[in-house]
Formats: C-alpha cells, structure tokens, sequence
C-alpha cells in the first residue's frame, strides 16, 4: 500500500493495478472499442463497490460513452485489475471478495480509464448458503424445476420438484429424504446425486447440466456440505430485484452488445448481487438473444425485452436496436394526429420508412370491412371514387360509424370474447345477451360503464343480459380468470397452481383476486332458459397450498379491506374502471388497434406481460390517455386510428420497410374472417346465404352465435366455438378445408350456379359483357378491371358459346384471387 500511496499519476496507478492483477486479469489482445466507436467518456457499474462477506461479488458493467451520446458496452473488451488482490479479485467480469480491507478496482477501455473504490467487509463472519436465495435459485437457473423436467406435475425419474421452487419446504424435503437420501449426502457431498446427475457422473435423461466451472456447483456443493440446513427464520428474504442498465436503452450498430447486472432487495435493507443466479430470456429471439450470465447480443433491428427472472421476482428491460440506413431518404408525408407522430418517430428511430397512402378504392374497401364488416356496393363505390372533396375519407369514417351495420358487427366481436353461445347461456339468453351488445355499441356506451354493467350484473339473465357474463364462468376461479384476460389482458390461469413461472402473478395474488369473486352465486329458476346471479353475505377463499384465508388483493394495491362492502365486485370494479388505472385502458385500446391494424401494440391483444412489451410504449400509453380523457368513448379512439395516416397507409411495401411486421410502417393485409368471406362472396354474387332459424336477410357478421348455425363454410374459415374468453380461438391460417371450399364446395357452386345471380340477371337484362366486368370488379375489389384483366376476360367470353358459363369461370377466379380474400 506504500508504493499505491506514493503514486500520485492516475497512469500509473493503473499500470501498477495490470501488473498486480496478472496476466489473467488484463486483455492484452481486445480491442479499444467496438469498430468505429470512439469513446469519449466511460463509466463503470457499480461507481463503488461494497462487498459484505466471504462469497460477496459484483457483477461489473463498462460503458463506453461517445461524442454523440450513443453507448457502447466496453465490459467484455476491458482490463480490469484490483490495488490489491488479497483484498478483491477480477475473474472475468466479476469482482469477488477474499479479504476485508479496501483497494481499488482498476479499468482500462475504450483509450479511457476509470479508477473504483472497493471496499471488502464480514469475510471472517459465517456465511452459509441461503437454500431459497441460492439453492433454489440454482436449480431454477440449470433448468431442474421447469415444467420440462423434474418441475412438472409427475416429475421425471421419480423426481419431482415444485414450478419454479414456489413450495421451497417441500422441496427441500424432497432432496434430503426421498431416494434413500442419495439425493444429498453431506458425509460425502461429491457422492450426491444432485451433483452426479447433472454433471453427468451417472446417466442422467436431462443430459449435462453442470460443471464444476460454473457458480451453480459451488453452491450446490457448500449447502450439501452445510448439512442441507433450511434458512433460518430471521434470514432475509428477497423482495425484489433490480437490473442494470434499466429499461430504454438505445443500442446503435455494431454496439449491440450489453452486460446486464441484477440485484437482490433483501427484507433486511441489503443488497446482492444476483447475476450468476439469475434466469435470463429474450422476448424476441430474432432480434436479440441472451447469455446465461446476461450478456446480450442484437441480432437485428427492432425492440426486445430480455426477461430477467429470480425466485419469483422478475424484471424485463427493454432494448432499441438501430443502425444507419445510408441511403434512407424519409417521404414528406402528412401526419394527421399522434398516432402518425408517435409512430413516425419510432420508424425514424430504427430506420424504417413509411409506405404512401392507400389509393381510393383500397382504402374504401378496408374501412367497410373494419367498420362494418362487409364489403360497400358498385354504387357507394362509384360515388365515393367520384368525390373529389378533400377530406371524403374523413367524411366516410364519420357515415359508417352512425351506421346500425357498426354495431351489429363489432358486438360480433366481443360475442367471441365474452362466449356467446346457446350452450353456454341458453336459447333464449343468446338473444337477449346479443341485443345488449349490439345496443351498447348502438349508443357508443362508454367502456368504463360497458366492463361495470358487466362485472357488477345481478338478477335474472333474460331480465337482465349482463349477468349471462356470470352464466358462462363455472365458478369464482373462472371469474377471475375471465375478467383478467377481458380487462387486464393478463392470462393469470397458471397461477392458480404456483407462482407464474415467467411473470408477477403469484399464488396468493390469484387467490386474492378470486376473493372479490367468491360471493357470486347463481340458481335456477322456474324458466327452464333462466339464472338468477345473486351475491351472499359470506363466503372467503382458502389458498390450497398454505390453507391461508385470503383477503381481497388488488394489483399494484395489494390487499384491501371489502369487509363492510355488502358486494366486494363494487371494490374491484371502482378500482378498475378508475381513470387513474392506465392499465385497463391500455388493453382496449390495443384491442381495438388490433381489430383495425391486424396485429396489436401487444401481440396476442390479450397478453399483456413482462416478456411481452408493446411495440411502441409511447404510442400504447397515448391511446389510452385519450381513450380515458373522451371519457372512455371508444368510437372516438377508432375515429383517431382509422382517420390516422397509419391506418390508411399502403399495404405495399417500399425497400425501406419490408422487413417491418411490428412497427406500422406498412399496412399488414390479413385475411377476410369466417362472417366477412360469406357475406362477400353472397355480396358479390348477390344470392344471399339462407341461415336456417333466421330471419332473411340476416348476415354472417350478424350471427348472434355461431352454434345457432351449423355451417361447415364458416367452421373451416375459422369460426370459433367461443369456449373461451381468448381472442385466439378464432383462426385465420390457411388450411386444405379452405381450399376444398373455393374449388367445389357447394357455397361457392350454388351461388355461381343460381339463376338469379348478379351476372346472370345482367346478361338477362342485356347489359354487354365488359359492363357485367366492372361490376363484378366493382362488387368484388371496389375497382375497375385492369386492361390485362379486361382483355383475358373478354377472350375467355369470345371462347365460349355459353356467356352465362364463361361469366361463372370469371366470377369464380376472382373470388379466388388474394385480392379478394384479404384485407389490404
């Protein structure tokens, strides 16, 4: 320490600190910085560091700073060497604990240098290896208690641990007693069979999970040595975690690495380092993937969230990849709201450019499917073609909305989410259920009230339509379940059993839910086809593992007191529905983004979680903040999005942009749903389809319930049974069913081949040939034929004797054609 005191010279103290750190400790051979990277500045994770015990480390993060502002991560490239050895040493990246005393931590990247103050404590102090923060942590992070392995229901190999560790007594049980006690032996600890089998020692079905390199095996190795003991009762405990760098970081190109740090929040006020104990995954493998000891990698431009898990607790930091785009020229296009600001600025930010508007007749045709479900005539198109004011599409968006087909289509939509059904609500209460939803569309209800009519319904199903909400939930578990999925977007259901093994929601939290549900009861009456919801007076909740009986608990609340609240759905739903809970209104307007833009901010709509980040944040969090400011009127959300230039923009794709599926710099065509492609097909050909039990006229999109019609077109398009709240039952992949349909199903024949189609009552009202064209066109893709299309039409006419024949053939090829199946 004399020679370190004498030395006034920063250089100096850094060459001192390389040559007592050893040859091990410096790269001699790494690169300054990332190619092209000049750094400025560097900062060091953490500025000082205190370590408190024998086994104590820190994880180090380097960050190369440049002119510019943009970050490198220098971590792996830097020489880092401790003042004193004895006291603290550098292995890899990590500085580890040997001795008290304090020194410091030397750091040399980028043609910069940053000196650390080190400070080592309580190394003669007992230590002993925590089994919920450490051994259940390890066997967490080398896979031993996921659902793959000894984590599932039945085990594997006669092991059986629990998800995740969420029940550590029985765990711990399980390693010391079953097996003859093989499965640990502190006599002998190397003998143990939790150390052989994944070491591969003895044949082990999960192949090689451990070395005697890696930080799992040490303590592993000390707790069995320890005697397997149980943590004390006043040990500390985790309460949460932090991840260094945080969420938000821009990484541009080709510094797209970054070292993560995790932290442990302990009960007792102290913090460790976590990094070797934590799970890491990336949400996006293609555009980012991570390290087990948390380095990340970019991959290609976008966003992902690296999910960051240990215990139960979990943090998911989000990461921007960009990179120049040299020959990028940005279009000087119109922004028309926040919609176009906020996404402009995130396709500014990973470079790519937005396609042009759509043209008239494209445009037409989406909004027609989107706002009403169906296609327009010949006649709105022509007019609509024909209008040359400037603000038509304006206009437009604002008649459709008023429009009695607007509500009868999207009570389509939440039919699907809230299963409507015979089966589930009866044949009378699907009706009744229906009209409800319709007229709550009709009258623009706002959302708030729309959830509270539904979540707070009592009384008789066919009196009161709402409460058939609580006719299709079995019990209070599927309340919460259900309510979770339709207003939180969260998909809670494997919490019913365990702590979620990738996200927040715990055991007790679900069972806590499930505690303002409890009370709803339901009996029937003398009406074979009624229910009567009630709410009684008493009833709480037992938590199956712990028998506990749990309180009310609300999210980002916890635990509240309902106790003189006569009905505790009141507590829940006022917290809700409350203007200050973004969190509900985030979901609705991600679903109706997805309703219009074929993919929502979040994708699937209704999976909000950690390892699932919205596209673009910024954009999510401003349509609900208008969504709750217009005092949760949706119709004024879906005004915003379809008049916005994102919505009207080209499904075509310019070289800027086609690689971009997330981001909106493009329209994504999707295909026609089940109800959309039927009353196209009948719209085209003017023979509408008889659904048997309704009234004439009724269309597709106007089902009140699929099983009220057996149809085998719509069942092979997609049509969903409606069994469950999720909006993935309903699918839109193509199968050979659909293929079958289009080439000789009886829907598609019988429609060409009726007698009173719309070309055949053309041809018999004497209409020429290339006049029946444009309306088929005009019917079918809201355009005139193209001169290619018109040409090789005509020709096939000239061929054939029979026009009304030939005139099928054509009618049947463009009923095949992508621009009739998809939305674009």
């Amino acid at each position: 320490m004399r020679q370190f005191v004498a030395c006034q010279s920063l250089v100096c103290l850094i060459a001192m600190a390389l040559e007592s750190g050893g040859a091990a400790q410096a790269k001699e051979d790494a690169p300054a910085s990332p190619p092209g990277v000049k750094v400025t500045r560097l900062e060091v994770f953490p500025s000082q560091i205190e370590l408190r015990g024998a086994r104590a480390y820190r994880q180090l993060v380097v960050t190369g700073i440049a002119a510019d502002g943009s970050l490198c991560d220098l971590t792996a490239i830097s020489q880092m060497a401790t003042t004193d050895s004895s006291v603290a040493v550098v292995e890899g990246t990590i500085v580890r604990a040997r001795a008290d005393g304090r020194c410091q931590l030397a750091v040399l990247a980028g043609g910069q240098a940053v000196i650390v103050p080190v400070e080592v404590s309580g190394t003669a102090e007992p230590d002993p290896i925590s089994f919920q923060r450490e051994t259940l942590a390890v066997l967490t992070k080398q896979g031993c208690n996921s659902g793959a392995c000894h984590g599932s229901p039945s085990g594997k190999g006669g092991f059986r641990l629990s998800l995740r560790g969420f029940d550590p007594e029985l765990d711990r049980l399980t390693l010391i007693r079953e097996d003859g006690g093989r499965r640990t032996n502190p006599l002998d600890p190397d003998a143990s069979l939790l150390l052989d089998k994944p070491m591969m020692k003895v044949p082990h079905g999960g192949g090689l999970k451990l070395t005697r390199r890696e930080p799992g095996y040490a303590v592993l190795r000390q707790w069995i040595a320890e005697g397997c003991q149980p943590d004390r009762s006043d040990a500390p405990r985790c309460v949460g975690i932090e991840v260094y760098p945080g969420t938000g970081q821009v990484l541009k190109r080709p510094a797209w690495q970054r070292q993560l740090a995790v932290l442990a929040r302990l009960s007792d006020g102290s913090v460790r380092d976590v990094t070797e104990l934590a799970c890491f995954s990336s949400s996006d493998p293609q555009v980012a993937e991570v390290s087990p000891q948390g380095e990340v990698r970019g991959l290609a431009r976008g966003e992902a969230a690296i999910l960051v898990r240990y215990l139960e607790h979990v943090a998911s930091p989000v990461f921007t990849f960009v990179q120049d785009v040299p020959e990028l020229v940005w279009p000087q296009l119109p922004q028309v709201n926040y919609i176009d600001e906020l996404v402009d600025a995130k396709l500014r930010q990973l470079g790519y450019a937005p396609s042009g508007l759509a043209r008239d007749e494209e445009f037409l045709r989406r909004v027609y499917l989107d706002v009403l479900g169906q296609l327009p005539t010949p006649e709105e198109t022509r007019q609509f073609l024909a209008d040359s004011r400037p603000d038509k599409r304006r206009l437009l968006i604002d008649q459709l909305l008023s429009r009695p087909e607007h509500a009868r289509f999207w009570a389509l939509k939440w039919g699907d989410l809230l299963r409507l059904t015979t089966q589930q609500v009866g044949p009378s209460g699907v009706f009744k259920y229906h009209r409800w939803l319709e007229r709550a569309f009709a009258q623009n209800m706002p959302y708030d009230e729309f959830a509270r009519q539904l979540l707070l319904a009592r009384g008789s199903t066919l009196e009161n339509p709402p409460a058939n909400f609580y006719r299709t939930t079995s019990d209070a578990q599927d309340s919460v379940e259900s309510v979770c999925q339709l207003f939180l977007g969260a998909r809670v259901q494997c919490a019913k059993c365990h702590n979620h093994p990738f996200e927040r929601w715990t055991q007790d939290d679900y069972y806590g839910l499930a505690a303002f549900f409890n009370r709803v009861q339901k009996k029937k009456s003398p009406r074979s086809d009624e229910l009567w919801v009630f709410v009684t007076a008493s009833g709480e909740v037992t938590q199956p593992r712990t028998g506990k009986i749990m309180k009310p608990w609300l999210p980002g609340r916890g635990t509240v007191d309902a106790g003189d609240v006569p009905d505790r759905r009141e507590t829940f739903v006022q917290w809700l529905t409350s203007p200050d809970n973004l969190w509900f209104a985030q979901v609705e307007a991600n679903r109706i983004w997805s309703f219009v833009m074929g993919r929502g901010l979040v994708d699937p709509p209704d999976d909000f979680r950690e390892s699932n980040p919205p596209s673009n944040a910024a954009l999510l969090d401003a349509l609900a903040r208008d969504l709750v400011a217009h005092g949760f009127d949706r119709r004024h959300l879906l005004r915003q999005i379809l008049n916005s230039r994102t919505y009207q923009a080209d499904f075509r794709p310019n070289p800027f942009n086609q690689d971009d599926t997330r981001y909106g710099s493009h329209y994504l065509p999707r295909m026609l749903t089940a109800e959309q492609l039927l009353d196209a097909i009948c719209a085209v050909t003017e023979v509408p389809e008889p659904l048997e039990g309704l009234p004439a006229g009724t269309r597709a999109t106007q089902l009140p319930a699929p099983d009220l019609v057996k149809h085998e077109f719509l069942k092979a398009f997609g049509q969903p049974e409606r069994q469950t709240v999720c909006a993935c039952e309903r699918n839109t992949e193509a199968n050979l069913s659909m293929a079958i349909q289009f080439f000789n199903g009886p829907v598609i024949y019988q429609k060409l081949r009726d007698p009173n189609n719309r070309f055949r009552r053309l041809l018999a009202a004497g209409r020429a040939p290339e006049a029946i064209l444009d309306e088929l066109y005009l019917a079918a893709v809201c355009r005139m034929p193209t001169a290619e299309e018109r040409a090789a039409a005509l020709a096939h006419l000239a061929s054939k004797n029979d026009r009304a024949a030939a005139l099928e053939d054509i009618t049947w090829a463009i009923l095949n054609t992508n621009e009739f199946l998809f939305q674009h």
